[in-house]
């Protein structure tokens, strides 16, 4: 049987443990879980009250140098190592963001891992899952609503132009970036501009991602500004009198998931902000109850360390009071030979030569986990077009960088058992203590925290950043700063991967990786 008919076979729901099974093995009550189905369900807040006085287990977090567009595997060797370490002995819990259809039905596929390191059951967790991202759109909306009746009924201070809040929608759409709302005469609504952005973007997913419990969930949904009026004062969320109701369809959402990886470690899945506009971290409330439970605890972060490693850092780990402990950062060999300079048509070719220029980019992003004052494991994910002179080359760079170890990871090709090196590394690393620290204050004025990332995270010299933009995501609790533009809702490719997707008479869906 071939490497992909096994991952198949393996997480068929006939073959999976019952989630309730993997839960209380984990260290939770029955009474703590709600069931959705058999292979998935909900974690009580609870918990946290129950084992507040446990210590916390050690952190890493999982990043990657900058990828390329189709991604370097960084949730697959999230899971592998979590497979790897499960292997190897460890209590070790996986956190994850859930997927966005967006990118599911888009370009980049879904985001359960692949090969034979995946979270399952992954249709279900790629698709509807427990309904949370459905929560936001419907709270999101909601409130998209309210603004327009209000605007309709001459109760809004503020005039259509001046009003900053979208529509969303979990599909890539482009036609849908630009909008006129109100068409068709007076009884229908005041006609303005408006935008829809896709779920992930909105504010209130990054709101589920850092609540603490329902109490903060509604506090900040409460300060979700949705405008400006003529005196330059803000209008919120609370003023417009529909944050609670917006928290109440946001009550169940609130609650961490709970699947499993392949091999039947714990893996909680829940919100997903992008990490390009948002912080790109899954929730706050997912790591918290993940490490009261858990000896070791792996986390992602999107994108590279100058992007999702620097924001939770300076966004997650503060708000949670967290200390990560490690950094894993995914490298490949075929993304270094793209940064230096080969074109995706030649990557498959072994250039040594392209592949020493394109270390750079690894050395940097090594020298941003060491800046904040985390051990940092290299895990070189291996491709099949790799030769193993690139891959001894990749682990003699990455240590020549200062990484503390560098292993050649192959969880894609044989789960747990491909990832036990990497595993014993990355534990290794984080019994050596932490000295992880922020490098900004949160009272540092804005300008200077700009500045600091740009010169100590990007690297930048010589040029000035123009940043076009700030505007308060008050409701997360963080400013965004936009440099460039940026597109809040994606659109569909010529050739995106809903055209692979299908399903038999049998219900048996193929295409969905």
């Amino acid at each position: 049987m071939s490497q992909a008919a096994k991952a198949l076979d393996a997480f068929r729901p006939e073959r999976l443990r019952p989630v309730m099974e993997v839960g209380k093995e984990f260290g939770l009550r029955e009474s703590e879980m709600i069931s959705y189905g058999p292979h998935k369900a909900k974690i009580s807040l609870d918990v946290l009250k129950r084992l507040e006085s446990r210590p916390d287990g050690r952190l890493v977090v999982v990043t990657a140098i900058t990828p390329t567009r189709a991604g370097e595997g960084k949730t697959t060797s999230a899971i592998s190592l979590t497979q790897g370490l499960g292997r190897i002995g460890a209590n070790v819990a996986l956190c994850l963001r859930q997927p966005s259809t967006g990118p599911l039905f888009g370009i980049k596929g879904g985001g359960t891992g692949g090969g034979m390191a995946q979270i399952v059951p992954m249709e279900e967790i790629n698709l509807h899952f427990t309904g949370d991202i459905h929560a936001v759109e419907a709270a999101h909306n909601l409130l998209a609503a309210v603004i327009d009746a209000a605007i309709f009924h001459g109760q809004l201070e503020i005039g259509p132009s001046f009003i900053t809040w979208p529509r969303t929608l979990d599909v890539n759409d482009r036609a849908l970036r630009h909008i006129v709302t109100g068409l068709g005469g007076d009884e229908h609504g005041v006609p303005r501009e408006s935008s829809f952005i896709i779920a992930a973007a909105s504010e209130i997913m990054a709101i589920l991602a850092l609540a603490s419990d329902l109490e903060d969930l509604r506090q900040r949904i409460g300060r979700i500004i949705v405008g400006q009026r003529k005196d330059g004062s803000f209008v919120t969320a609370e003023d417009l009198r529909v944050a609670g109701a917006m928290t109440v369809l946001l009550k169940e959402a609130l609650l961490p998931n709970i699947v499993q990886t392949m091999e039947g470690q714990p893996a909680l899945v829940h919100a997903g902000p992008f990490g390009n506009i948002a912080h790109g971290n899954n929730s706050l409330l997912a790591d918290q109850m993940a490490l009261k439970l858990a000896d070791v605890v792996v986390t992602e972060a999107g994108f590279g360390a100058d992007l999702g490693l620097e924001k939770f850092a300076h966004i997650v780990a503060r708000y949670g009071h967290l200390k990560p402990a490690a950094a894993l950062v995914v490298a490949t060999v075929r993304a270094l030979k793209s940064h230096g300079g080969v074109p995706m048509a030649k990557l498959a070719t072994e250039d040594v030569e392209a592949l020493k220029r394109g270390a750079e980019n690894l050395a940097a992003h090594i020298d941003i986990v060491r800046a904040f004052g985390m051990h940092c494991v290299v895990g070189v994910n291996r491709f099949p077009t790799d030769t193993d002179r690139e891959l001894e080359l990749v682990t003699e760079l990455a240590a020549q960088f200062g990484a503390d170890a560098a292993v050649v990871n192959d969880g894609f090709g044989r789960g747990g058992e491909g990832s036990i090196e990497l595993a014993e590394a990355v534990l290794g690393a984080t019994k050596n203590g932490s000295n992880f620290a922020p490098l900004y204050g949160p009272d540092t004025p804005i300008r200077e925290q700009i500045q600091t990332l740009a010169r100590r995270v990007y690297g930048a010299g010589g040029f000035t950043l123009p940043i076009r933009n700030v505007y308060p995501s008050a409701g997360a609790g963080f400013v965004v700063a936009l440099a460039g533009d940026i597109q809040l809702m994606p659109g569909l490719g010529k050739e995106p991967a809903y055209t692979r997707i299908d399903i038999d008479r049998n219900g048996t869906i193929t295409g969905l990786t």
